[in-house]
């Protein structure tokens, strides 16, 4: 009951794209708690002083929490966490996870910290990015009541919605994390080329917008992209290979078709789907209920056999597979 109270949540809280309506599902939403900035591991900002567009800015950041997972809203000074594979695991390849959090907030237990340790457990250097926010009410009250009244275009079927697009503040946050990540390769023992993004819902989102940028220098060299939306895009002819993943009873955006993976394909450029049989939006790391749980081993099984954590040949006979 725990974890599917949880999945009911963090499904209604990843919609902060759609526009507002009723909130008659406010009292059946389990609600948050704020709380105190929480001791997180060590992280380095990514910009010497304020994030560009922010000088003099008041806003604060604020952490709430529902259940046992926490996240970050009005994040106005955008870090990145580095994890670090073990001595003697580290394969030189290494990935920037952007959690989710439809850009109101984001989701550092359910998508963030959890990824980046089984990343640096497997030999891939994982930097975790709390990427700028868009501001919401600091009255913890009425920014749940907005929350509640984007659910509920959210779980309606036949709503009209907006095409999603990915704030401008958060996309220069991630070019900033992979030009970081990438300028200090040679002290976190990474190899630049070989420097992936991996995001959740509007983390996936932003990870997208990386890899369809015009710059190639801005793209990372894979992507992974997990339960994010999957309209049709324009893909360049030399866009970064992709892995995606979804439930299909996500209800939002499961339901208007999967022509990502068309567009990637068209494209010819190389591409991988999942499309679990359940699961919802936001199952993230922490419901194990479904065959959707597999997806974290599967991507970095995906990583091996595109060559990405060292030899292929090497990686192969050290899994058995081959």
């Amino acid at each position: 009951m725990r974890n599917a109270l949880l999945s009911k949540v963090l499904r209604y809280l990843s919609v902060a794209l759609l526009l507002p309506a009723s909130t008659s599902t406010w009292a059946q939403m389990p609600h948050g708690k704020p709380i105190p900035t929480p001791p997180e591991p060590p992280s380095i900002p990514l910009y010497a002083g304020a994030a560009p567009g922010a000088e003099g800015g008041t806003s604060h950041e604020q952490w709430m929490q529902m259940e046992d997972q926490r996240m970050a809203r009005n994040v106005v000074k955008p870090t990145l966490t580095v994890y670090l594979p073990p001595a003697g695991k580290a394969t030189g390849a290494a990935v920037v996870v952007a959690p989710g959090g439809g850009f109101k907030f984001v989701s550092m237990d359910n998508e963030g910290y959890p990824v980046a340790q089984y990343l640096a457990d497997h030999g891939i250097a994982a930097f975790l990015l709390k990427y700028r926010t868009d501001p919401t009410p600091e009255d913890d009250g009425t920014f749940e009541k907005e929350m509640a009244a984007f659910m509920a275009v959210a779980m309606d079927p036949k709503a009209k919605r907006p095409l999603p697009v990915t704030p401008a503040n958060a996309a220069t946050d991630g070019v900033t994390a992979l030009q970081l990540v990438r300028s200090r390769a040679a002290e976190w023992g990474i190899d630049p080329k070989r420097v992936g993004m991996l995001g959740f819902s509007a983390g996936a989102m932003l990870s997208l917008t990386m890899a369809l940028s015009e710059k190639n220098s801005d793209r990372p060299a894979f992507v992974g992209l997990i339960y994010g939306p999957m309209n049709r895009v324009t893909v360049p002819a030399d866009a970064p290979p992709a892995f995606m993943a979804i439930a299909a009873d996500d209800p939002l955006f499961a339901r208007d078709g999967f022509d990502l993976v068309n567009a990637w394909r068209e494209a010819k450029r190389p591409v991988e789907f999942h499309l679990y049989q359940t699961g919802g939006h936001g199952f993230g790391t922490r419901l194990h209920e479904g065959t959707y749980a597999m997806w974290e081993a599967q991507f970095v099984d995906w990583m091996t056999w595109n060559g990405w954590l060292g030899d292929r040949r090497a990686a192969k006979l050290a899994t058995g597979k081959h």
